[in-house]
């Protein structure tokens, strides 16, 4: 009976390179045994995992949903390993990570040229979804949730604080005044965020730990932070996001913060999250590790904003 890590190797190999002969030449075996082992996989499994034809061989399916599987399978054993031998894991294989998409485009694509440098046998497969995805049904590695985590079949490891702000663009400002009070708000036109309760379309919630409820409409909300930027930077009314999304056009003059009479509520912070039934593997640790470095106790989206916690409990004469 042939070796069935050896068929799982050929496979990975395979996949990657998208030939047998590639895989032998990569494994130091002849195309032969590699094609023996392929086909043994195969017939213990009762499916195909390949599709080949004369110009290249592909996933089936299953051959993908397989694949998923046998990484991180392998990286187990190889970690198991390392371990035994007391030397340090390498990362390989492929990390599948799921982000929200503003906080992933803005500030988790960046620094993933930085991880890859340090790990460059791993390959990073990115998911950007606003919803909340299930990490075991669809096979995510791990991801990153910004608020409160209640999901007790995850582990959850804090990134960076997460702040709130409300802010406008100067001309809508400058054409229908600024609120002083959040009971004002209701007056305003409000952007809100259709997938919070705490920032949504008919009420917003203040206090750092938002126990104050203010009532707001609006003629426009969207289930994406950088639609509702873009709707705020035009003129379309106020805005209440992390600043991660707003911080860089506060800094640059194209929004004001508000500063109103309670203090915004502040998130419960970044969050990298994972599967709670298994031990993460080498590359899921490097990535929570990596991001934890990078990030800081004060993530750079905050730096040179003012807290608002501090400027709403001023005086009135001092807030302009």
């Amino acid at each position: 009976m042939l070796d069935r890590v050896a068929g799982m190797q050929v496979f990975t190999r395979v996949a990657a390179l998208g030939s047998l002969s590639g895989a032998a030449r990569a494994l130091g075996m002849s195309q032969t045994m590699a094609t023996k082992h392929m086909a043994a996989l195969e017939e213990r499994l009762g499916v195909q995992l390949l599709h080949r034809t004369t110009r290249k061989i592909t996933l089936t399916e299953a051959g993908r949903r397989y694949l998923e599987s046998v990484e991180r399978i392998l990286s187990d054993l190889a970690e198991a390993d390392a371990v035994a031998s007391a030397e340090r894991v390498e990362v390989t294989g492929r990390l599948r990570v799921n982000v929200p998409v503003s906080f992933g485009v803005r500030e988790l694509v960046p620094r993933l040229a930085g991880f890859s440098r340090l790990h460059p046998a791993l390959t990073i497969d990115l998911g950007l979804s606003d919803r909340v995805v299930n990490l075991v049904e669809e096979g995510w590695d791990v991801a990153i949730r910004i608020g409160h985590i209640q999901d007790e079949t995850l582990i959850a490891r804090k990134l960076a604080r997460c702040r709130l702000l409300v802010a406008a663009s100067p001309a809508y400002l400058a054409a229908r005044g600024t609120p002083r009070t959040i009971s004002d708000l209701a007056s305003h036109d409000c952007l809100g965020y259709t997938l919070s309760t705490a920032l949504g379309p008919t009420h917003w919630q203040f206090g750092t730990d938002g126990a104050f409820s203010a009532g707001v409409s609006g003629r426009f909300q969207a289930n994406n932070g950088d639609a509702l930027l873009a709707a705020a930077l035009a003129g379309q009314g106020l805005i209440y996001q992390p600043t991660f999304l707003v911080g860089s056009e506060i800094r640059a003059g194209r929004l004001v913060p508000v500063c109103l009479d309670h203090p915004p509520m502040e998130l419960a912070g970044v969050f990298a999250v994972y599967a709670a039934n298994r031990r993460p593997p080498a590359k899921v640790r490097a990535f929570i590790d990596f991001l934890v470095s990078d990030l800081g106790p004060n993530p750079s989206w905050d730096r040179g904003l003012a807290r608002s916690d501090d400027v709403a409990s001023q005086p009135a004469s001092m807030k302009g």
